[in-house]
């Protein structure tokens, strides 16, 4: 297999802490990986040593067939977690400066630059001075300064932090694109539902270790439903006697409802059936596996529902912390 990034036994310590844990990892050429796991799993530590800013304590690292990033760095579009413009510059000038540095000067340049910027919702914007724009606009340029070279390696770190939901459908777009285009995608993100939604194969991590490495489909046939959404007949329905049914293992109150974890070896279909029985549904459906949830069975596995809740509320921590700009 022709591969984009290799990582062979990967370690990377700070002081007593172990950020990255004898990590392997290989992302083949125009695949479109999602990299998820919590806050302080070791994501972006992982893609700084893909970069070359940080390097190994041990095991090796290739990037398009190099040793280092640095030597393949007109090939590799990169945004950062840390989001950074050159204040000063106005955007336009900017951007012309970040394409010379990947050796894509060109007559057209301008136009290239144009079209990209109305392509991310920002015509017109060219004049602007850097320090003069929003963070979401800002956000949206440095996508523009990462993917105007044509990159063959496209790494984004959580690329949608901070974004109202009209700017995040175009970038997804902006990035699907990259994608058909012929580009690598490394999709870094702790909020697993958007990986989920763009990367048919999925990296879990967990404190600086991989605990999941495969494409979302097979993840999603290997690890069975256990969860059904109900929504009572009866909105002021007592859903406490569902727990007494033998196949249920915990119920969780929803905004809509209930959400109801089944045991394991549990027939689905049997269950609904004793489910509507007791509480009459409006709408009764079985849920497919979320990521969220296989990280939680794999993680957690055998962890008491408290723990099990806290550890989805690390999960979901900063989602909602930064305001659109």
């Amino acid at each position: 297999m022709d591969t984009a990034i290799r990582m062979t036994g990967v370690t990377k310590t700070f002081g007593g802490l172990t950020a990255v844990d004898r990590l392997d990892l290989e992302v083949p050429r125009g695949g479109l990986y999602g990299f998820i796991g919590p806050n302080g799993a070791g994501k972006t530590t992982t893609i700084r040593m893909i970069m070359s800013i940080l390097f190994p304590d041990a095991g090796e690292v290739s990037v398009l067939g190099h040793g280092s990033a640095l030597e393949a760095k007109d090939r590799i579009g990169y945004l950062p977690e840390e989001r950074g413009l050159y204040k000063r510059m106005k955007v336009r000038a900017f951007l012309r400066y970040m394409a010379r540095l990947k050796g894509a000067d060109g007559p057209d340049l301008d136009r290239r630059i144009a079209a990209a910027l109305e392509r991310v919702g920002l015509p017109g914007v060219e004049p602007k001075r850097c320090d003069e724009l929003s963070k979401g606009m800002s956000q949206k340029v440095q996508l523009v300064a990462a993917t105007i070279h044509r990159p063959d390696l496209l790494i984004l770190d959580e690329p949608f932090s901070g974004l109202d939901p009209v700017s995040t459908r175009m970038l997804r777009d902006l990035i699907l694109e990259e994608h058909a285009r012929g580009a690598t995608i490394l999709f870094s993100t702790h909020v697993m539902p958007q990986a989920e939604e763009i990367c048919p194969h999925i990296v879990m991590v967990h404190e600086g270790r991989k605990v999941l490495d495969d494409a979302l489909a097979d993840i999603r046939r290997r690890h069975d439903p256990r969860s059904i959404e109900l929504e009572p007949l009866d909105p002021a329905a007592d859903t406490a006697a569902l727990g007494a049914i033998a196949e249920v293992e915990r119920v969780r109150d929803t905004d809509r409802g209930s959400e109801i974890l089944l045991r394991e070896g549990t027939d689905p279909a049997a269950a609904m059936r004793r489910i509507m029985e007791t509480v009459p549904a409006a709408r009764i459906e079985l849920t497919r596996p979320r990521l969220e949830d296989v990280f939680i069975r794999i993680v957690a596995g055998g962890a008491s529902g408290d723990d099990e809740d806290r550890l989805r509320a690390a999960l979901r921590e900063r989602e909602g912390e930064e305001a659109p700009a």
